[in-house]
């Protein structure tokens, strides 16, 4: 399928904490059991030095902190002098990785970390693409995009499975949704549904990232209810009845009220949790945006759950569909 160029997740919510109890927030990552996985959204602020004293040198040691606790990740506005130091830091992880722009050296990226020793991302199965209408187009953008966006996936399978069991396999899409173009936001949304309800093979997914607009926004909503894609907020799936709690904090003291980061994953997948981490190491925010953690088990021993059977005719009809899907899809993305 695609190709990328391949470089070698209890509830923490809370109110406004002094700095000298940020240290003894738990980690919403700590040690799982051995049927779960963490998988993480984090958008990582790319690296300007007109930040000042939230400039990139001086979070570097706080987001790679928090990214040693992880199995899956997906960051957001990640520069290619970024991602390098992020994996320098945490050598454990190797990245899925493209640019948005035409030069994959340049601009920022939405790299999906995962630890090699561990999982096997599929050479057949991943890579990058635009959220435009020519999305196999490195730089494309389309709709009322303000700069080019994309997504990055990746099929990962399991090394070393439990004996007697068959490798365990998902699916990670990355996206970072435009900022400005609420057009762009919704048609992006649709691209990634289809896409997921095209994949290769019926493996669970997840889909994290910084979609710019909340839980009640159109994009959102054409995600769950996209029949194909099958997908669930997973921080409201773990938390029914808690408020609403916002992902970023723009540098101020507290977040907002607008959760717009996001870990979604379809019925294969049980939530055990899912956190928002407001810690802040020394009384400061590692980003402008929190990272949002959840901790998923797969319901039944890795394989997804059989869809009901259908009718003869709908099988023939549905079979057509995927195919038109798959086929509007290039073969190769940069």
């Amino acid at each position: 399928m695609l190709s990328a160029i391949a470089l070698a997740v209890s509830c923490v919510l809370g109110v406004s904490t002094p700095p000298e109890a940020e240290a003894r927030k738990p980690s919403p990552v700590a040690a799982h059991p051995p049927d779960e996985i963490s998988v993480g959204t984090f958008n990582i602020r790319y690296a300007n030095d007109g930040d000042g004293t939230n400039a990139w040198r001086h979070r570097r040691a706080m987001v790679a902190e928090i990214l040693r606790e992880g199995d899956f990740w997906g960051l957001q506005e990640v520069l290619p002098s970024q991602l390098a130091e992020v994996l320098a830091d945490c050598p454990r992880f190797t990245a899925i990785s493209r640019t948005r722009e035409v030069d994959p050296a340049k601009g920022e990226a939405c790299p999906i970390l995962y630890d090699a020793a561990l999982w096997e991302a599929d050479a057949k199965e991943q890579g990058t693409f635009w959220l435009s209408t020519t999305p196999h187009e490195p730089g494309s953008k389309s709709w009322d995009s303000s700069i080019p966006r994309i997504a990055t996936f990746a099929r990962f399978i399991e090394r070393a499975p439990a004996a007697g069991a068959a490798p365990r396999a998902l699916y990670i899409f990355n996206v970072h949704l435009d900022h400005r173009g609420a057009e762009s936001r919704l048609e992006a949304a649709r691209l990634v549904a289809d896409r997921i309800a095209a994949r290769t093979h019926r493996d669970p997914v997840v889909l994290v990232g910084d979609f710019n607009c909340g839980p009640a926004s159109a994009p959102i909503a054409a995600l769950l209810a996209h029949a194909g894609a099958g997908l669930r907020d997973a921080w409201r799936d773990a938390n029914r009845d808690a408020p609403e709690q916002g992902t970023f904090n723009g540098w101020n003291e507290r977040c907002g009220d607008v959760r717009i980061d996001f870990v979604l994953v379809n019925d294969a997948f049980a939530v055990r949790s899912c956190a928002i981490d407001l810690r802040k190491p020394g009384g400061r925010w590692p980003s402008d945006h929190t990272p949002v953690v959840a901790r998923i088990g797969w319901r039944t021993a890795g394989r997804t759950p059989r869809l009901r059977r259908r009718r003869k005719g709908a099988t023939a009809a549905a079979g057509a569909e995927k195919r038109n899907r798959r086929e509007a899809w290039p073969r190769a993305c940069s």
